[in-house]
């Protein structure tokens, strides 16, 4: 069930009317049922698998807890549940992948083997809803927070449906409570998460959506490309994976709002960043602080020379490359951006931050160099990345070849303006609340031309029901 069917549309009244219609001592398993039939819509059989993930997971916070003082026991329970989980994922996202790459490489030492690969559908969200159930393990390892003894409310936790297939990845001590907790509506909270979702949506479907019609036909069609054509494709796909996943988010934190649930903030104006550092503290941070405390820290993080530590950074981005698909594509992409934070970690210093126009070249800079390695993250081989990187900048194949009329060109521009505006004020105020506080006329009017503007972009010129681009991870 996508965010943008017309199925959702009518899924979350009735969820919504039944929520704050129940007593408090029922809602959590409201949430469950509407959580899991939200998943099944996907694919029924699959509804498995994250009953598994949540099972083993739930049992090993309660024996971890059991064992407190044992750690050779606490030690198994974690390796058990790492194993368990983690297993599920690789069978159904990496298997393949690691077994052609293995026959591809005795290939270098002329053994030809047959790869034995399993055909089976990557369930939606796997990867996330893994991550959330072993950060909960984990936590409860280190002492973190508490194991939850009621299994329906932490089966809610994992399922909670705005966030289960594409983030954020909620932290333990953040979302838990919020299930359990008694939550009175509030008029505030519910008309702001509309709002949000309604910036979302427009995001998602009337600039990523759009601009998808001239990525994918490139990008589907390389070679038939050169010059001009790959470079608007790059900056147009830079444009639209930002608007497609920080619009997921926007829907997903608004939709929580309806029920009185705060999630995480997963983007704050990332194409404004002055460095690759700040980049991912901007982007996905629910992932990005996902690794840092899981991945990064347990390596050793900073509290090593330099060279093991730009060693622990190399190895969290090249899983974090990983984590976003089974493809040495995804692994490079993570690699790139990894060594550039090796770089910028030896040369910068953070006490010399710089400010106007020095910061403004370091953003520009810094949006080259993201645009640069998401044609790695969108390109479908390594040949075709590299064929783009090679013909970015020779000759001249102009947009109007593949029917991008003046037209439709001014739309993309408009589209791109709005967008930069809002997160340039963004940085310093909240422009939802901004517009809230205007008066009624001028807010109304805003609001429907808003409303006006996304349907009209949408129908004339995006591709209907589009699924979102993380849903595949």
């Amino acid at each position: 069930m996508l965010f943008n069917s017309w199925q959702f549309a009518v899924f979350l009244p009735i969820v919504f009317g039944l929520y704050w219609s129940l007593p408090h001592r029922y809602r959590w398993l409201l949430i469950l049922a509407s959580s899991y039939w939200f998943y099944m819509s996907w694919n029924i059989k699959y509804v498995v698998l994250i009953l598994f993930t949540t099972t083993i997971s739930y049992m090993a916070g309660i024996f971890l807890e059991r064992f407190r003082e044992n750690m050779a026991a606490r030690k198994f329970i974690l390796t058990f549940t790492l194993v368990s989980c983690l297993g599920v994922l690789f069978v159904f996202k990496y298997f393949n992948f690691f077994t052609e790459s293995f026959v591809a490489f005795m290939k270098i030492f002329t053994l030809n083997l047959h790869p034995m690969t399993i055909k089976l559908l990557l369930p939606v969200g796997i990867s996330f809803y893994t991550f959330q159930t072993l950060g909960y393990v984990i936590d409860v390892y280190r002492g973190n927070t508490q194991a939850e003894r009621h299994f329906g409310i932490y089966a809610a936790f994992i399922s909670f449906f705005p966030q289960l297939v594409a983030g954020p990845i909620e932290r333990t001590n953040n979302l838990l409570p919020q299930i359990r907790a008694h939550h009175e509506f509030n008029y505030e909270q519910g008309t702001y998460g509309l709002k949000l979702m309604a910036w979302g949506f427009f995001k998602k479907l009337a600039i990523a959506d759009v601009l998808a019609v001239y990525s994918d036909k490139v990008f589907g069609d390389v070679y038939s490309f050169k010059g001009f054509a790959l470079v608007l494709a790059a900056f147009f796909f830079t444009v639209q994976i930002y608007c497609d996943f920080s619009g997921y988010s926007d829907i997903a934190r608004g939709c929580a709002k309806l029920f009185g649930i705060e999630l995480m903030e997963n983007f704050r104006s990332p194409y404004f960043s002055a460095s690759i550092r700040e980049f991912w503290s901007r982007w996905h941070i629910s992932l990005s602080t996902w690794f840092r405390d899981y991945v990064y820290i347990p390596l050793g993080g900073n509290r090593c020379g330099k060279f093991r530590r730009g060693v622990n950074v190399m190895i969290t981005f090249i899983v974090s490359g990983l984590w976003h698909g089974a493809n040495w594509t995804f692994v490079l992409w993570g690699a790139v951006h990894g060594l550039a934070q090796v770089v910028e970690n030896a040369f910068s210093r953070r006490e010399h931050e710089p400010h106007g126009l020095g910061r403004a070249l370091r953003v520009a800079g810094t949006f080259m160099f993201v645009m640069m390695a998401w044609v790695l993250f969108r390109a479908n081989t390594l040949s075709e990345a590299a064929y783009i990187y090679s013909h970015m900048f020779t000759g001249f194949s102009a947009y109007f070849e593949i029917g991008v009329g003046m037209k439709r060109l001014a739309i993309y521009v408009a589209l791109i303006i709005i967008l930069t505006i809002y997160d340039l004020i963004s940085q310093k105020h909240n422009v939802i609340s901004l517009v809230s506080s205007l008066g009624t006329i001028h807010r109304w009017t805003v609001y429907d031309a808003f409303v006006v503007a996304t349907f009209l972009v949408y129908a004339n010129f995006a591709v209907t029901n589009a699924a979102f681009v993380y849903f595949q991870f």
